[in-house]
């Protein structure tokens, strides 16, 4: 294996937000709310146009050889620039299939907008086929190819009526779901100082689409019922040694749920 699970966390880009709105010289919670009130106006709904996103966590599962690893990219101090470069240096390095759970309608998207506005260079990624012709028929960027694997369009058929959240897969698979606070509460959590939590948060939604994917992975053939329970197997050794709270958090719940 491969592979790259991997899943972002974004609050308002309050600065184009001044910029877009002529609020300069308002308090970034101010200018949110600002944002937030002109997407209801506008949709019925808070969820800001993806330009507005700024990443403040990515988080990322590494499956490769004989090893897996979870950790969250850079640190408390690090700045969106570094924690996109930190990514896409990754695919540069590794050339990883990449996991996600509506990566290609909202991770993904979000963070080309970002690399053009830091200049973050992203070649590998990029590649179609004219320096590497193995990328010809299956690249990072087509929808129906498989370098990115988006488990949430895949399985819904490429249907939207089909989609389902995160969440609510996890809780069919028995699995912990969502833990902590959801993506909505990011913002509140961001605004207390809690980027920790947030990292945590973000972390959790890796391991639950990772396993997710294993899941799938067993459906399609590529795992039979013994290598499905060995890969079970590896994550929970990964959470049981990790010395991470919530990584004992996430094994004690999804443990509670399997005895249930």
């Amino acid at each position: 294996m491969n592979h790259l699970i991997f899943d972002i966390e974004t609050i308002p880009d309050v600065d184009y937000g001044r910029r877009l709105l002529g609020l300069a010289g308002l308090p970034d919670a101010a200018v949110a709310a600002a944002m937030f009130a002109q997407r209801r106006q506008q949709t019925g709904s808070d969820f800001l146009p993806l330009p507005q996103h700024r990443v403040v966590s990515i988080a990322c599962a590494l499956r490769r050889g004989d090893s897996l690893r979870v950790w969250s990219l850079g640190d408390a101090h690090s700045s969106e620039r570094e924690l996109l470069e930190r990514f896409f240096d990754g695919i540069e390095r590794f050339t990883p299939d990449l996991v996600s759970w509506n990566g290609g309608g909202f991770d993904l998207p979000v963070m080309h907008y970002r690399c053009m506005l830091h200049g973050v260079r992203a070649a590998r990624y990029w590649e179609h086929g004219d320096e590497d012709s193995a990328f010809r028929y299956n690249n990072y960027l087509s929808r129906f190819h498989w370098r990115h694997l988006d488990l949430m369009d895949v399985i819904a058929g490429f249907q939207a009526r089909g989609r389902a959240s995160l969440a609510d897969v996890a809780s069919l698979l028995g699995l912990p779901g969502k833990m902590g606070f959801s993506g909505a509460e990011v913002w509140s959590a961001w605004q207390a100082g809690n980027l920790d939590g947030i990292r945590r948060y973000c972390e959790t939604d890796v391991l639950n689409t990772y396993l997710v994917f294993l899941a799938f992975e067993r459906m399609r053939g590529h795992l039979d019922t013994p290598g499905w329970e060995a890969e079970c197997a590896r994550v929970r050794d990964l959470l049981q040694g990790s010395g991470e709270s919530h990584h004992q958090e996430f094994l004690g719940q999804w443990v509670g749920i399997a005895q249930s």
